[in-house]
């Protein structure tokens, strides 16, 4: 039997058996409505973004509420180096998923396969070679992200885990975007909710329970990626699966790696930014504001994920949609994607701004109870932090677009305007003048210059993308006008 199996038309996917049905889901990315369509993997997508951020945040819930602030602001200058690990992710896992898309828009099933080999292969290999370099080096790092006397043996209790951790977390999550990519958004979801019940589970016990403080916290993260990590591989090896493991995709091709990472530099370079941002940011406010501000800026960010994720998972809903269609040559598929996606997103941030703004000292009072002054700065910070929060969703989900479009420059562009080009800066120069407060203003200044120039850069894309379409139309046109059986 041939490996590479054409995909089955939508007219004659009802006739098939339940193993046929699951070989040939990605059609359907290619026919169903554009909204329903994006919905059904935004939600998903969305659902399970943030179970991976309640990982991190039930984390921080538990340490905080057992062991105090000064626990929560150990674990908060781990956090750069947790976001160097997901950049590795987001650079093979979303780099290998958006040519997987476009080449199952093209129906070249082997090709995805490929892809998927290759990412396995670099997923292990350099999260692997990242926690061997990291692991000798724990204190310096720490050091070097904002650590402190005070918090330095929490954080080193806490790194000396999530090390390990990130490894299995990194291989799950870039993975799993594989069972998004070939249209399976549900189960995605599932294994990310997996991660996540079973890390809840894990720290209540660990931290609540026998008392182990941080390291109880990172175990829950380890065991969870873990359990998590099983569970996907074991999808693949199931009849359900549409895309297969083959042994001979593992050994890496130099052609596919640099395609892979061509594309997966974007993301990858946005979360190098965000580690380097949240390392000032700990540095600054450790001098600025000492532990008190580290803990607020930890509860900020363990809330940020809240409400940024779903506006993430609206973009990762709609890639491998715009992907599949712009593989596929269905022009104004991708337009109206696009579109939906924008709307959708507006629509969430608008309701998540009004949340924060009424309601930011209860979010802010889930993570310490006994400490008023930590709930006050937090809550005066994240209404200062996400002011722009009705537009951050447009800024995303056209990043998105270039990323599943194969456009990696103007998605790196606009992906990295906001800490690079804005943040960052803000952050060197306002807290000088302004103290801790110079610095929770840097991040809607950042925003609103993001959204403006990703504005600029979208409208110039699309007016290009409507001619496209339109030629489209006219070719079709004389088509059935020269065709004499029409």
């Amino acid at each position: 039997m041939k490996e590479n199996k054409e995909v089955i038309s939508a007219d004659q996917l009802e006739t098939k058996n339940i193993a046929s049905e699951t070989e040939n889901a990605p059609d359907e990315i290619g026919t169903a409505n554009e909204g329903k369509l994006l919905l059904s993997f935004a939600i998903p997508a969305i659902i399970g973004m943030l179970c991976n951020a309640v990982q991190n945040i039930i984390n921080r819930v538990f340490v905080g509420n057992a062991e105090g602030s000064l626990a929560i602001a150990g674990v908060v200058v781990c956090f750069p180096l947790i976001v160097i690990f997901m950049a590795l992710s987001m650079l093979i896992g979303i780099g290998a998923t958006t040519l997987a898309a476009i080449r199952l828009g093209e129906k070249k099933k082997e090709e995805a396969e490929k892809l998927l080999g290759q990412a396995i292969s670099l997923l292990t290999i350099l999260p692997l070679i990242a926690c061997v370099v990291a692991w000798p080096f724990q204190e310096e790092i720490l050091l070097a992200f904002g650590a402190t006397e005070t918090n330095m043996a929490y954080a080193l209790d806490y790194l000396s885990v999530i090390l390990v951790s990130m490894v299995f977390f990194s291989l799950s999550v870039g993975v799993n975007n594989f069972i998004r990519t070939e249209g399976k958004p549900q189960v995605a979801m599932g294994t990310q909710i997996l991660a996540a019940v079973v890390n809840i589970i894990v720290n209540y016990f660990f931290v609540m329970r026998f008392g182990w403080g941080v390291k109880g916290a990172a175990a829950g993260i380890l065991i969870g990626n873990i359990v998590s990590l099983f569970w996907i591989f074991g999808y693949f090896m199931s009849r359900y699966s549409y895309l297969k493991i083959h042994l001979k995709d593992l050994i890496p091709q130099p052609s596919l790696v640099w395609n892979i990472i061509v594309l997966g530099l974007a993301p990858f370079l946005m979360q190098l930014a965000n580690s380097v941002q949240q390392l000032i940011m700990n540095r600054t406010l450790s001098e600025y504001g000492g532990d008190l501000a580290l803990a607020a800026v930890g509860i900020v960010g363990s809330l940020s994920t809240l409400l940024v994720l779903p506006l993430i998972g609206f973009s990762q809903g709609a890639q491998p949609i715009i992907g599949y269609n712009y593989g596929a040559r269905k022009l104004d598929r991708v337009k109206r994607t696009l579109n939906k996606g924008i709307l959708y997103s507006t629509i969430f941030g608008v309701i998540s701004f009004i949340i924060v703004q009424t309601c930011s000292a209860p979010l802010a009072s889930l993570f310490t109870q006994n400490e008023p002054e930590v709930i006050e700065l937090a809550a005066h910070a994240l209404r200062i932090f996400f002011l722009c929060l009705p537009l951050i969703g447009y800024q995303i989900m056209c990043s998105g677009y270039f990323q599943a479009t194969g456009h990696p420059f103007y998605s790196g562009v606009l992906s990295l305007s906001r800490q690079v080009l804005l943040f960052i800066p803000l952050l060197l120069i306002l807290p000088r003048y302004w103290g801790v407060e110079g610095a929770w203003f840097c991040a809607p200044i950042a925003d609103a210059g993001s959204i403006i120039l990703t504005f600029c850069v979208t409208t110039y894309s699309v007016k290009k993308l409507n001619l496209a379409i339109q030629k489209q139309k006219e070719k079709e046109t004389k088509k059935v006008e020269n065709d004499p059986h029409s």
